[in-house]
């Protein structure tokens, strides 16, 4: 309970079983991060998937979209640039009260970056920061060392130091898909999945994953 009387629950997990429209994730999240912020409901990680769709965040460049008919474009207020979401992409939306954790906004990217690198090592995935660049990167099997592609990406925005937005990891979706978009403005690598990686993995598998890293590095 805080100085104002206000009970705080603890942070809730939930699991969407059909593909989320883009529109209706924003909206519930705008809508939970204010409830977070006054105090009326808690801390939250929401795992969905997205029909297939391009979003544009607060750094996109217009030259950046190749094929702006392929799937729907949405603008957006996380940071960043073009991505692309749909399904067999795992999208966790990170709506936390970063008054009660630091408010570092620094540290928190830096935070969410470390959770993916877990989440992947739990799953026997090498994912790397690179500097100047953007999300998690995996080496391309057999290639020129440097050759490498992104596996997972990540955009947030804060509002009165509550965050909404999250990170995305490629479990097994139509990678083709990338092809309407240079994903994050960055041409000179590519993009891959758990799948193309020849990783076993199921998108439970990929959850758990998640939960576990989200603990590690966030705490319970």
């Amino acid at each position: 309970m805080d100085a104002a009387g206000t009970v705080r629950t603890a942070l809730e997990w939930r699991i969407e079983d059909h593909l989320v429209p883009y529109p209706e994730a924003v909206a519930f999240m705008e809508d939970r991060a204010a409830a977070i912020r006054a105090g009326t409901a808690s801390e939250m990680v929401w795992l969905v998937e997205h029909p297939p769709l391009y979003t544009a965040g607060t750094s996109a460049k217009a030259a950046d979209l190749i094929d702006s008919a392929r799937f729907p474009v949405y603008q957006t207020g996380r940071g960043g640039q073009y991505t692309y979401h749909g399904p067999g992409q795992r999208v966790a939306y990170v709506m936390l009260d970063l008054r009660n954790r630091g408010q570092d906004v620094r540290r928190f990217v830096h935070d969410l970056e470390e959770w993916l690198i877990q989440a992947l090592a739990l799953l026997d995935v090498t994912g790397e920061r690179r500097e100047g660049r953007v999300g998690i990167w995996v080496g391309r099997s057999g290639a020129l060392p440097g050759v490498e592609d992104k596996i997972a990406a990540l955009g947030v925005r804060l509002r009165h130091w509550v965050s909404f937005h999250g990170v995305a990891i490629n479990l097994n979706p139509d990678l083709s898909h990338y092809a309407g978009i240079v994903p994050c403005g960055i041409r000179e690598h590519g993009v891959t999945s758990l799948a193309q990686l020849g990783n076993p993995a199921t998108m439970a598998d990929l959850d758990h994953a998640l939960r576990q890293a989200f603990a590690q590095v966030f705490g319970r």
